[in-house]
């Protein structure tokens, strides 16, 4: 998992930038996946109704659990991330509920088209129902200014040598946002199709988005990705014919991987496809939060 791959870099870096005032601030230093080692700072306890993961106020360091011997390190310390990774993710979902925001988490692969995706659906629902975004990317901010331009909020974080978002850095982001009521957060993870399926944020609901220019074979070798999400769009059919994209073998792989799974089939740039997503949004995605949140 993780604690063997970039995120555990004592240097790296972990920030959220806020593109309306530049304010750009550090949310980890040195950090392991799910924030468990050289994440300090100091902050005063203070009841702000905001998800957060933190119960004291002082400066500190959080300790790695881990036990001696060959084989088991890397396993208590997964163990260890994703409990802690959950604990906050709990959090998260109850502030969502308790204020029917509807949170998704998209996912993909880099390129499958999310960010095109969001501004077109910011647009086509401006008026409607407001959108915030958390953007995540190892690096710039350039998403999240596209994100503002379409008319929407929101902030960038950037996981440095990290390959996904965790719930630590989704609560800190909810804080700067301060999504309203009945609102939509989306949150645009850092693109990758498989460290991403392992931490819940606290969302609603995990969004895969494949393209066509991926091939259809994506759900079968990135499994738990597609398990993990509720709902599945196959995204730029408008360049399927130049790619020899059968959509019918990408939808059986799809119910293969979740047979469960709701799928949509859209170009986020021609905009075929799109009203049902949309739909889905403002009615049945809606419904379900505002369910859960009785």
């Amino acid at each position: 998992m993780c604690g063997t791959c970039g995120c555990s870099d004592p240097a790296n870096a972990v920030t959220l930038t806020d593109p309306d005032s530049g304010e750009r601030a550090l949310l980890r230093q040195g950090a392991i996946a799910g924030g468990t080692e050289g994440h300090r700072h100091h902050h005063d306890h203070h009841d702000h109704g905001h998800p957060h993961g933190h119960d004291h106020a002082h400066d500190h360091d959080h300790d790695v659990p881990h036990v001696h011997g060959p084989n088991g390190e890397v396993i208590t310390l997964e163990q260890a991330v994703l409990a802690k990774n959950d604990q906050i993710a709990l959090r998260n979902r109850g502030w969502f509920e308790g204020r029917g925001v509807l949170a998704l988490n998209l996912v993909s692969s880099p390129g499958a088209g999310k960010t095109t995706l969001l501004e077109r659906t910011i647009r086509a629902l401006a008026g409607r129902v407001e959108i915030t975004v958390i953007e995540g990317d190892q690096m710039t901010a350039t998403d999240a200014e596209r994100i503002r331009a379409a008319g929407a909020r929101a902030v960038q974080i950037n996981t440095g040598a990290g390959c996904h978002l965790e719930a630590d850095m989704v609560a800190e982001a909810v804080r700067k946002l301060d999504p309203p009521p009945g609102s939509i957060l989306m949150i645009e993870n850092v693109g990758n199709l498989v460290c991403p399926a392992m931490f819940d944020l606290g969302e609603r609901m995990k969004v895969a988005v494949i393209s066509t220019t991926e091939g259809e074979d994506k759900p079968l070798k990135y499994p738990h990705m597609f398990r993990a999400a509720e709902v599945v769009i196959i995204n730029k059919l408008d360049l399927a014919p130049h790619v020899d994209f059968d959509q019918a073998l990408c939808r059986a792989n799809i119910r293969e991987a979740n047979p469960d799974a709701r799928l949509f089939a859209l170009s986020a740039r021609s905009g075929e496809g799109l009203g049902a997503w949309l739909d889905f949004l403002t009615g049945e995605g809606r419904a379900a939060t505002l369910r859960e949140g009785t």
